[in-house]
């Protein structure tokens, strides 16, 4: 059989996720696989933020764009960057087991965010994160930082920052872990959609492929990241809306916690439900619908989203 050709972008996170998706392939499988790197339009404007390049599929078009073309057979994505309508002819075989999905704090002096100083300058890429910080800590000065983890903690070790925020699934898998000042709990940061999850994107019409990638599918992920994603496609939302959410497996069921947020942080709002994990979609629609009647849409318009 042929190496499978693996899409991903090039910084250091995704050629680790794609490098683990590879040897995972062969161990189970003895598969060859071949890493072909793609520039994504979030790659080539990294000093402008994301909301002004245009969020939908920032990071991950000019791969699906490959694997339509037929020019790779899949690629790997953090689940917390794809949008929630999937282009006709892809679909995910594959969502791996969920990492860690908590944001942590990285810190100069070894400050948590307690102790930071009022006017700290704190940088984060994502509007979920800042609103959360906001609200938490609004002495604080919120930045946004672009770039990858490596970019962000050498403007960090450059003094532009006091403290920086990033997900702490990606400073594992990078062996940062012991830059880590402080985990932030989920009852003042709650993750992204998707966050920690690793899928695995494959054309609809390559059955083999599939087939293959099928063996890394974690069922307990994948009902966790439907509910989620459930959730953010009732609200209409994107990769940069200021909403956070978790669902996690327990002895009740299926839970989803979510919060939507102005982008100031100055209004809120925070609900959770349970359901069976069978019904993980409905669950996030169900979760959603409390949300807008709660007056989310109207939050979310402050942020520039309409709810339909």
């Amino acid at each position: 059989m042929k190496p499978l050709r693996i899409g991903t972008r090039g910084s250091a996170l995704a050629l680790w996720q794609a490098n683990h998706v590879a040897q995972k392939l062969g161990e189970i499988h003895g598969i060859q696989c071949e890493l072909i790197r793609i520039r994504t339009s979030g790659d080539h404007f990294q000093s402008v933020a994301v909301a002004q390049i245009g969020s939908k599929g920032v990071f991950i078009k000019a791969l699906e764009d490959a694997l339509l073309a037929g020019s790779v057979d899949l690629a790997v994505h953090s689940m917390k960057d794809v949008p929630t309508e999937i282009p006709a002819g892809l679909w995910f075989p594959a969502i791996t087991h969920r990492e860690d999905v908590r944001d942590c704090l990285v810190s100069g002096e070894s400050r948590t965010l307690e102790n930071l100083p009022a006017r700290a300058k704190v940088g984060t890429s994502s509007l979920r994160r800042q609103a959360q910080l906001r609200v938490h800590r609004p002495d604080l000065d919120v930045r946004d930082l672009r770039g990858n983890v490596d970019t962000r903690l050498k403007k960090l070790g450059a003094g532009e920052f006091d403290a920086v925020v990033v997900a702490k699934a990606g400073m594992d898998r990078l062996g940062l872990s012991d830059h880590i000042t402080e985990i932030l709990p989920t009852h003042i940061m709650l993750p992204a959609v998707g966050q920690g999850a690793l899928g695995i994107e494959a054309r609809t019409d390559d059955p083999e492929t599939c087939k293959l990638l099928a063996a890394l599918d974690d069922a307990a992920t994948r009902a966790c990241i439907t509910a989620e994603r459930a959730l953010l496609r009732e609200l209409q939302g994107g990769c940069q809306v200021p909403l956070g959410a978790w669902a996690r497996l327990g002895s009740g069921g299926l839970l989803l916690e979510a919060c939507v947020l102005s982008a100031d942080g100055s209004e809120s709002l925070r609900r959770e439900q349970q359901g069976p994990p069978e019904s993980a979609e409905i669950l996030g629609r169900e979760l959603g619908r409390i949300l807008i009647d709660a007056g989310a849409d109207r939050i979310l318009r402050l942020a520039g989203r309409a709810v339909g």
